[in-house]
């Protein structure tokens, strides 16, 4: 409202433009945080299943290889004990050797965590930087 002075309309009309922005940017940043919380909770457990997937696999496939080993150097012990136990050591160093050439190809090629929050702040920088304009042409 203006008082009747000259320029307080005007004022008052910045005033309320700047509290508009500024209420729009701090929506945008509690957005911002609400999204990349969801991804922190989402990646946690997406972590804490992998984990308990990996040492239930682990332990189990250990035991089974155990078994398997002793198998083997059972079953040539007589004969070629040298060779079973060389033939069965051969095999783990493979097998370990195989699964940590796929985790850091695994490592190589995840996505970043959080990838979609810095998705939506890269959109909100350019928009910003382009005079709050829509990607569509209208203002947003």
């Amino acid at each position: 409202m203006s008082d009747g002075t000259p320029g307080s309309g005007t004022a008052a009309g910045l005033r309320g433009a700047l509290a508009r922005a500024g209420a729009a940017s701090i929506e945008l940043v509690r957005t911002r945080i609400e999204l990349a919380s969801l991804e922190f909770i989402e990646q946690r457990e997406h972590a804490k299943r992998n984990v308990v997937l990996a040492v239930v696999a682990g332990a189990f496939l250990a035991f089974a290889v155990l078994s398997a080993s002793a198998l083997v150097v059972l079953v040539f012990w007589e004969t070629h004990r040298v060779a079973a136990v060389a033939g069965v050591t051969a095999f783990h160093a493979l097998v370990g050797v195989v699964a940590l050439l796929r985790l850091r190809a695994a490592q190589r090629t995840a996505p970043p965590p959080f990838a979609a929050t810095l998705a939506e702040l890269e959109r909100d920088r350019q928009w910003l930087a382009s005079g709050f304009r829509d990607p569509a042409g209208g203002p947003r």
